[in-house]
Formats: C-alpha cells, structure tokens, sequence
C-alpha cells in the first residue's frame, strides 16, 4: 500500500486539523501531550489577529532610531526568523536583523564592539523561558546597555517572546523590559514559524507579514482538504514512500537566494523524525552539479522559483536515476506557504514511520551532558594525537583507532569508517561566516561526490537543537567529525559563575561524550584558533583522503 493510500484510509487530513492526538497513539497520557502540541495547524487563519500588534511595534521602534534588531534564541525561536532575513530581508529603511543563535565568544565579541547601544533593540525569544543560550546572551547584552542608559531606558530595548507564565516573562516584569509577547502553549517550536516568534522580526525589518500570511493561509487551507493533490499530503507521500525504499537522505537543493529556507527544513525534518532508530536525513544542497554522484539513499526535494529555467532541468537529468519532486513558488513572500507545507508533511510523514513527529527524547542528553561538564563531574575526552597543534580525539566506535600520524591520517581514519548508506555530519562549533564555512562545505562537496555518501556541515551548538534530536535518537548511520578551537577571547556572564568560552566549550564536549555513550563514530579535531589556515587545512585533507 502506498502513503497516500495509507493517510486516505487513516483519515489522516480530516483529524490532523481536528487535533486528534489518536492518530499516532492510543496511549491516553501520550495522546493528550501530542493533542496539546497541534495548535499550528490553523496559525495562518488566526494570524490577522496579532500582526496590528507588530506593525504598531515595527513604527514605534522605527521611530526611536531602531538600526538593529538583534534577535536571541535558539532553534525554533530562531530559525524562520532568519530564514525570512535571508531570503525576504529588511524593506527600505528599516532595521536591519542579526540572529545570535550561538554561545561563540567570538561572535558576541564583535557584536559587543560594533553594535551602537542607542539604536540597537533585543528579541529575547524562548518558549520555555530558560533556554541557556538566549538566557546567557540576555544576561550579557543588559548589562552592556546599563553601562551607557539607566535601568529604565535600558529596558525600553528588550523584548519577551515566550510561552504565558514562563520564566522568561517573570524576568520581563522584574527586570522592566519593553513588553512581552506571548506565543501558544500549543505550538511546539519547531512548528512556530507563524506565531510570534517567527512574525514579530519579519514585521519589524518591514518583511509585508500580511501578504506572508495570505498565502500561507491559502496553503493551510489546501493542506486541510481531503483531496489527491493535498500539498501536505504529497510531500509527506514522497518522502514516506522513498524512506520505504531505502532512500532516507532527504536532499533539499533550491533556487539561489532560497538556500537558507534548508536551515528552517532541517530541525523540521530531523528532530521530527530522527528518533526510535529509525528517521530521515536531511541534506542541504547548496551547488546542484550534473552528473551529483548521489548515492542510491537520496531522494530529492527541488524547491525553486518557477521561472528558474536551469534549475528544472537539472530535477529533469537527476530525476532519471534518483525520486524527484518539485516545489514551484512564485517569489520570496511564499515561503510563508512553504512553512505551511512543510509542517504540515513532515506531521503525516511521523504518521507513516509510526512515531511522534512532536517529541525530542534525546534532545536533554546533551542539555545534561553540558551541566555535568560545567559542574565538572564529566571529565573532557582525552586527545590521542598531536598534529602540530591540532588536537585529534576518536570515540564510540571509533574509540580502538590507532593515533594518527598526521591530519591527512586522521581524515582517513573518519572517511574509511564510512559505508554504504551512511552519512557524515561535520559538527563545527566555528564562526558562521563564509570565510570558514566555505573552505568545509567545498571540501565535503567533493567528500560526497568521491564516496557517494551524503555530508551535512552543521553550526554548533545551534545543531544541538535541530539535527542534535537525528544524531543520537535516528539511525546509527552517522560518522560524526567535530571541530572545536581553543580561543582565548572570552565574555563573562553577568550573575553567572561562567563564561561564554566555558559554556560553549562545554556545550561541545558534551555533546561529543553524549555521541560516545551512545556508541556510534564520533572524532573531534581541536584548533588552537579558529582561523582560515586550520580550517583550509581540515577541508584539504579530507579531499585528500577522499581521493586516496
């Protein structure tokens, strides 16, 4: 039986807008959870209701002199706000927005000495309200506006987006910050793309969230009817029916200018999916080639404009050896559609693997794997190796590998522990900056390209909260390659016993422990700085090995 079959017979559409946790299970305690977690299926119809909010706020703070808008969060407080900066960005003459979804002392640094305290505002944005990150970078930001403007005016530049009741808008109120704004208890975050954690920046750049909104209402309402070409529907099938087949690497390849929309796709994808062994990849790809030297695990998701004429042609050729499917959208204001799409897919895609697409069992691993490094009752894995100042560790499964004698050794001792089927996710707790990123990304291009195994290069400790869920709860399909540096910029936390570097640090390690425990591939090369030159250095010798 195929899934369309399958959802048809389920009555899958009908009662995933009715909020009907029984779908996926039948145990009373779980169904209800799942139940509480559905509210994002009607976002789009209610969203007239808070956008006079927003674009009240966007004016006011335009008014003041706003040039940035510096948002704080993590995962799904933060990652469709990006997306609709990157690829819609701020209309003429409003503010520009920067996400600090990281803990890298090296960012916040810079931001620390370049941002003007009189025309900067701050989203802090967490649905718990305790979030580390966020919270950590709130801590430090206030105080450097106190430094220049009293309590109250400094306030004037912090706004709450978090869930009624959590600490976070208890801390707005003690510490008098501009207002809060409340988002639904029902809306998990990785489905909040349309509540006011993803609509609140957009508005205030000058993104038209109405418009947005329009189409994505529109989406919403073919994603509710119970017909054969029900977007949802389809795209769940697609994926359903080639995960079926074998084919669990999802590749993402777009039209330029809406690469990063992938970002937003991969913790929809992965931390809905990646969990009770089984789950789906997803791979980003950012240079669509012919021939791909794609293995026989892709299936692929072409996301273009309709009139890119280049990039239909190249679904076309791929098409013959590899399952394709196309989504057209007429400019960028349609992302907001695609949110709506997606949700919707990946919600019935859960149904067709028999999990729940709303939990993240393993996401705490790591949470409490950072704690106990930081409270120092996890010691820091040991280096087995030197490699002129290059610090190489191997574990789980890769534990009994033998020191290497250079790094081109050491990237050969990572790509040989790689098979048919697998993947290798390279977990760079590095600045998110072309400069560094691009010297990794080309590397891994042609790592895939010789192996046919898919590469997916991941931001940490933002990954810690999107693919973080796949890696340790999905398939043990992953090679694991960590890149850390041992900076000595560092940014104290105000009220913390602890500093940016220490947390960041930790947040690595632990998450490279967790990987361990957990027995499968993991290695971690450690930088003395996280410059060009290292990293060129990593990304020649994994070509290298991959050539050998």
């Amino acid at each position: 039986m195929d899934s369309m079959q399958r959802l048809s017979d389920l009555d899958a559409i009908r009662r995933l807008a009715a909020h009907d946790g029984s779908l996926y299970t039948s145990d009373i305690d779980v169904k209800q959870k799942i139940a509480h977690r559905m509210g994002w299926t009607d976002l789009a119809e209610k969203a007239p209701q808070r956008i006079p909010l927003i674009r009240t706020l966007a004016k006011t703070l335009t008014e003041e002199g706003a040039k940035d808008i510096v948002l704080l969060g993590m995962g799904g407080s933060s990652l469709a706000a990006h997306v609709m900066s990157e690829i819609i960005g701020s209309a003429p003459g409003m503010p520009g927005l920067r996400v600090f979804d990281t803990t890298n002392p090296l960012v916040i640094d810079n931001a620390l000495r370049t941002l003007d305290r009189s025309t900067t505002y701050f989203l802090v944005s967490s649905k718990s309200g305790s979030t580390i990150e966020p919270m950590s970078l709130y801590a430090i930001f206030r105080s450097w506006m106190e430094e220049e403007f009293p309590r109250p005016r400094a306030g004037k530049h912090f706004i709450a987006i978090t869930d009624p009741g959590s600490a976070l808008e208890k801390l707005r109120e003690r510490d008098v910050m501009r207002l809060t704004l409340n988002t639904p208890p029902s809306v998990g975050g990785r489905f909040s793309a349309l509540t006011l954690f993803g609509l609140t920046p957009a508005a205030l750049i000058g993104i038209d969230v109405a418009e947005m909104c329009v189409r994505a209402l529109e989406m919403e309402r073919r994603c509710h009817a119970d017909t054969p070409d029900n977007p949802g529907a389809v795209l769940a099938s697609f994926i359903g029916d080639s995960h079926a087949k074998g084919m669990d690497k999802l590749t993402l390849v777009t039209s330029q200018g809406l690469g990063p929309f992938g970002l937003w796709v991969e913790q929809l994808v992965a931390e809905s999916t990646g969990k009770e062994g089984t789950g789906v990849v997803p791979v980003l790809e950012y240079d669509p080639t012919t021939p791909p030297g794609y293995g026989t695990d892709r299936a692929i998701v072409v996301m273009r404009f309709r009139h890119d004429d280049g990039l239909r042609r190249w679904a076309g050729t791929v098409s013959e050896k590899h399952p394709v499917i196309e989504l057209e959208i007429d400019d960028s204001l349609d992302i907001g559609a695609e949110f709506v799409r997606w949700e919707h897919a990946i919600a019935l895609l859960g149904l067709l693997l028999e999990i729940n697409p709303f939990d993240e069992p393993n996401v705490a691993e790591a949470k409490s794997a950072t704690n106990d490094m930081l409270a120092g009752t996890l010691n820091p894995p040991t280096a087995v190796a030197d490699l002129n100042g290059m610090w190489a560790t191997f574990a789980g499964d890769l534990s009994d590998t033998p020191a290497p004698e250079d790094l081109t050794a050491a990237a050969s001792m990572i790509l040989d522990s790689l098979r048919p089927g697998d993947y290798l996710a390279t977990l760079a707790y590095l600045p998110d900056h072309g400069g560094l990123m691009n010297h990794l990304r080309a590397a891994l291009k042609r790592v895939s390209s010789a192996t046919e195994v898919a590469t997916c290069l991941e931001t940490g400790p933002r990954y810690l909260h999107s693919t973080g869920q796949l890696h340790k709860g999905g398939p043990r399909t992953g090679v694991f390659l960590m890149i850390t540096a041992r900076e000595r910029v560092d940014v104290e936390i105000p009220g913390q016993d602890l500093t940016l570097s220490r947390l960041f640090r930790a947040q690595a390690e632990g998450d490279f422990l967790t990987l361990a425990a957990h027995g499968l591939r993991v290695a971690r090369l450690d930088l003395p700085l996280a410059d060009t030159k290292s990293v060129a250095a990593i990304a020649a010798a994994l070509v290298t090995a991959a050539r050998a």
